[in-house]
Formats: C-alpha cells, structure tokens, sequence
C-alpha cells in the first residue's frame, strides 16, 4: 500500500523521536548505576558519613535490626516557643519617598515564664518511676530510660525526675525520649559516669540546669534544640531573671558547691556546650565571684552571662532564617 508523502515524514519523524529519547533514557541510566557505585565507593571510604535512621529512644551505636518502633503515644507541648514558628505578618509601611510597600514583619515576642508545673509525689507514676530508680541502682544498670522503665502512659505523668538520680553512679546512658519534663534537677550533676544524654523531642524542656556541665564524661547528646531558649535558628528570648522560684533553686551554689550565703542567690543565664549541643544552662551562684568565674559562652551565642528578657541583644539567627529579619526584640 502505497502511503502519502505526508505521512511517510510524519513516520520517520516519530522514529526519530523516540531514537533519540531511548538514546537518552540509556545515557541517564548509566549515569544512575556509575553515581550509586560511585556514592557506596564514598560511603565506604568515608566512615563518618553515615545513612539516617531513626533510633527512637535507642543508644547510639544500636544495630539496625536492634531498633524498635516508635514507643511513644503523645509527645508533650506547649506554647512558650509559638512566635518562632508563626509566618511573618505583611503589613502596610511607608518607604523613604513616601510611597506605601508590603512589608513581612516577624512575629512578636512576649515575655516568657519558666513552666511551674508541680509533680504529683503521691501518684502512681511517681511512686513507679522512684522503684525503677532503686532498681537500676541495686542492679548497677549502665542505663536509665524511664519510658521503658515505667511504661509510657506513666511516663507521660512525669514533669521532673527524683532527685535520686544524683545516686546513680553506674548510668551511662539517660534515655528520656519523648517526656513531657518541663525541668530537670540539678542532682544529673552528680552523675558522673553519664557518657550519653537522649532528651530528644521533650518539648517542653526549653533549659537545663548549669550542674549538668560537671558530668565530665557526657560526649554525645541528642537534644531537640528548637525547644531551647536562644536556639540559634531562630534566637527566641530567655525569662527575664531573677526568678524566686523554689522549684528551680538547688540546694547549693552551681558553681562551687558551697552554701548560700544571706545575700541569697545569684542567677544567670549561660549557653554552653554540652555534649553535642550548645544548652541554655541556669546558674544558681552563691556570689558575684562564681557568675565571674564560668566558662567562656559557646561561640555564636551571648559572649557573657546574663539575665534574659526581651531588652537581651542575642546574636542574629541563622540557618535557614540567616537573611530574614530576627523575631528576637532588640536586635
């Protein structure tokens, strides 16, 4: 059958066609099988480049066939940190030559307040969690994790630990996956032997108390650091100290150990590095001698010690925030 000339090009232009897509599809194949060999090659020479994945509540090191689903139920929140997250609101403003623009202006900050939350000592959750710690001391455990301990739907009561913890030389791993803490005691000082720190999406500790610098062996630490005052992606502000507040006060001075003199008690605000993570550290000092005498601020952070509140100059934002305007008053 003899075809049209009209058709007869349209034939060979469809041939042509998919010659040169099938060229293409092999060229991007054999670039995909050379890039994964190339990429198993680099993870192999390269140890510290590691695939994610998650570990939960698990140590580091756990191996993959050892990790277990996702124990929690509900994870703990709040609204201290909200103005963080908020968009930016356009509003109308006037330029230098007086014509009108759209302008995005970052969320305000309020004062933020410490959580008061008060554990119920006489619950159940509490008496649980007080016998899981004498156990893991009677048995010299190298581990506290409390969500397995005691269970989640009493875990999820818990809004501080015992001060028994102090007591618990043998841990070297504090699991506290997914709490609903709102602090911590300062006895985790006298944890000596700790090695990893696991706080990860406990999202209402937004600070830690300045103790936790003196456990000398804590090098790895998991910590959801967009909960914490002064995070560096998005600088929210510190409360505003003093504070009076006899849930936070230890019962002597952070920094020496001493015991409070008449004058009463010194605090301030502190960034240091702890572990892997830079923390908001609160210093319970027994004289302006002790505040003088703390370490060196972590870089890129408040470069003294210092009292909060919305007047508090912190460095600008960064990450993904580094070129828009900081949402932190003053600055």
């Amino acid at each position: 059958m003899h075809l049209p000339p009209v058709f007869m090009l349209y034939s060979l232009a469809v041939s042509e066609f998919w010659q040169e897509v099938g060229l293409l599809l092999v060229v991007a194949g054999l670039a995909a099988i050379l890039f994964r060999k190339r990429l198993r090659n680099i993870v192999a020479q390269n140890s510290t480049l590691k695939v994610y994945s998650p570990r939960f509540n698990q140590r580091s090191g756990t191996p993959k066939h050892q990790l277990r689903p996702n124990p929690v139920r509900h994870y703990a929140s709040c609204h201290c940190l909200d103005a963080q997250y908020e968009p930016a609101q356009v509003e109308d403003d006037v330029n230098t030559e007086g014509a009108e623009e759209r302008v995005a202006r970052p969320s305000e900050w309020q004062e933020l307040k410490f959580h008061t939350e008060a554990q119920d000592t006489n619950s159940d959750a509490w008496q649980a969690l007080e016998a899981y710690i004498a156990k893991v001391r009677r048995d010299k455990s190298d581990e506290l994790e409390p969500l397995s301990g005691i269970g989640c739907e009493l875990w999820e009561q818990i809004v501080t630990l015992p001060k028994s913890i102090g007591a618990l030389n043998s841990v070297r791993f504090l699991g506290l996956y997914g709490s609903h803490l709102v602090r911590i005691p300062p006895e985790i000082g006298d944890m000596t032997n700790l090695e990893e720190f696991d706080p990860y999406t406990s999202r209402c500790l937004h600070w830690f108390p300045y103790e936790i610098s003196r456990c000398h062996r804590l090098t790895q630490s998991r910590v959801s650091t967009r909960c914490l005052y002064g995070n560096h992606k998005y600088r929210p502000p510190f409360p505003r100290l003093p504070q009076g507040l006899d849930l936070l006060a230890p019962a002597k001075c952070s920094v020496c150990g001493g015991s409070f003199s008449t004058e009463g008690i010194h605090q301030a605000w502190i960034s240091l590095r702890v572990a892997t993570d830079v923390l908001p550290l609160l210093v319970h000092a027994c004289s302006e001698k002790c505040i003088a005498s703390l370490s060196k601020p972590a870089s890129a952070y408040v470069q003294h010690p210092h009292f909060g509140g919305l007047d508090l100059k912190q460095p600008p934002a960064d990450y993904f925030l580094r070129d828009a305007p900081s949402p932190v008053s003053g600055n």
